[in-house]
């Protein structure tokens, strides 16, 4: 690792509020905020999985901190910026578990963090899992913000039904003309029912949330992302599991979430086992909506591989939730390299939109994806599109190389994220990720970490296509539920 040393900045207000402003000063990376739990339940210093939201000139970025074993954390992370990148304050979520400060009686651990932001009422949100220390039920929760992500309130209840329930996200419809402009809606999954697919919504800036609703066709799936399009129209593209026979979909409500329609294929997945023992998140889709509303959804798949040696990130979209383009290959890297693809996080310039949106991709990869937990090296790579997809920049490591014994333990591999996260902050884009360092007395040394100054837009890009190479007759992998 080349970067290693960071200057911690804490302005006398901030300590005041448990905050503090971090800056690395080293090429590239900027460290957002760093493990400082001491439970002896939970793997310290571990910081995973993060999602990011930007609006206007503010971005937030929420994370797992102090990883578990067999699932959750203890506490969600914050690190927010005001400035369009430039700085950062950071802190830890209030009255979440028996770890936080107040500490929560409820629950043990919490997982799976999603950042969104309402416009009509001026509020952040972290959505994310309560874990109680039987493990289950399992409830979602939503934390909020009326200082601009700085400061955040004690949690309130989306769902709190005696289920096992999993893999949150949240988005709010932040278009003025919108029938149902202000709503906000939160998908997650009912394991205890074989993975159902429900649906949330709050009309009241995420104070009060609706009881969940299933889709027309009770789709079962997990890690769908809700996109608003700016008619109002919510869409969510959601995973599949390979060993139900692995697919992508989409579903959608034109009623401001008082009902969920009809499920429709986005594409059949073939996915590559990655190597090593690492948890990769079964594969989930990433998904996000440029100005018109066109979506593009980015999950990683082998079909373009010759005998399915290693997955490529491939690309759908659509302009009405129903209608997908065929999928094409993200040409990051060249076909039959044995470069390995995985964990992608898609972020389009929401003043962009078609054939000129801009988008940018970050996600881990492996170069030899025939490696083993003793030889593979992590890397963080990203690309960049300015042109709706059709063409994208040659892959640009950004982190890495990391040893996978340096990552958090989980029951189900060593865990980076099931998922990251990119977002424009106007010009650039800024990705969330989470890097390690090699452990030192025991100790992890695995934190959150953005790029100084962003992804720029630019550089010379390949052609998307979508011609297979040779068939891949590959297996598809993966199981039919996460440990949170």
């Amino acid at each position: 690792m080349t970067m290693r040393w960071f200057r911690l900045l804490v302005p006398a207000c901030a300590a005041l509020l448990g905050l503090s402003t971090l800056n690395v000063y080293a090429a590239g990376l900027l460290q957002l905020s760093s493990d400082p739990f001491t439970n002896n339940t939970s793997q310290h210093r571990t910081e995973v999985e993060p999602d990011t939201f930007a609006f206007g000139t503010t971005i937030v970025s929420a994370f797992q901190v102090g990883r578990f074993f067999n699932g959750g954390a203890s506490d969600i992370g914050f690190a927010t910026s005001n400035d369009g990148g430039k700085t950062f304050t950071s802190g830890f979520l209030p009255d979440t578990t028996f770890h936080s400060t107040p500490a929560n009686l409820t629950y043990e651990r919490v997982s799976d963090p999603s950042v969104a932001f309402d416009a009509k009422a001026n509020v952040w949100m972290i959505s994310y899992l309560g874990i109680p220390a039987a493990l289950v039920p399992v409830d979602v929760l939503a934390s909020r913000s009326i200082d601009g992500g700085l400061t955040w309130g004690n949690p309130v209840v989306i769902t709190a039904d005696r289920q096992f329930n999993d893999k949150n996200w949240s988005v709010c419809d932040n278009t003025v003309s919108s029938p149902h402009y202000g709503n906000c809606y939160t998908e997650f999954d009912d394991a205890s029912l074989s993975d159902l697919e429900q649906m949330s919504t709050s009309s009241d800036g995420g104070v009060t949330w609706g009881a969940p609703l299933a889709t027309a066709q009770h789709l079962h799936g997990i890690g769908g992302q809700p996109l608003v399009q700016p008619n109002g129209t919510v869409i969510v593209p959601v995973g599949g599991f390979a060993s139900r026979g692995g697919d992508v979909n989409a579903f959608s409500s034109a009623d401001g979430g008082a009902s969920w329609g009809t499920t429709t294929r986005i594409a059949d997945v073939t996915a590559h086992l990655v190597a090593g023992g690492l948890r990769n998140g079964l594969g989930l889709p990433t998904a996000e909506i440029d100005a018109s509303g066109k979506v593009y959804v980015v999950w990683p798949d082998c079909r373009f591989e010759p005998g399915c040696t290693a997955n490529d990130l491939v690309l759908s979209t659509s302009t009405d939730g129903t209608n997908w383009s065929p999928v094409t290959r993200i040409p990051v890297d060249p076909i039959g390299g044995g470069v390995d693809h995985f964990i992608p996080g898609l972020a389009v310039n929401n003043a962009t939109s078609g054939d000129s949106a801009q988008l940018a991709l970050t996600f881990y990869f492996y170069p030899n994806a025939s490696c083993t937990a003793a030889t593979c090296q992590l890397e963080v790579g990203s690309s960049i599109s300015v042109d709706g997809g059709g063409s994208w920049t040659s892959n640009q490591q950004i982190a890495g190389p990391m040893s996978l014994s340096s990552l958090a333990k989980t029951s189900q591999g060593r865990m980076v994220g099931d998922y990251i996260s990119t977002s424009f902050v106007g010009g650039p884009a800024f990705p969330a990720f989470a890097v390690a360092n090699r452990p030192a007395g025991g100790v992890f040394d695995e934190a959150m970490y953005t790029l100084r100054g962003g992804l720029s837009v630019g550089g010379h890009s390949n052609r998307a296509h979508d011609r297979l190479a040779i068939p891949s007759n590959g297996p598809n992998s993966g199981s039919n539920q996460t440990d949170q």
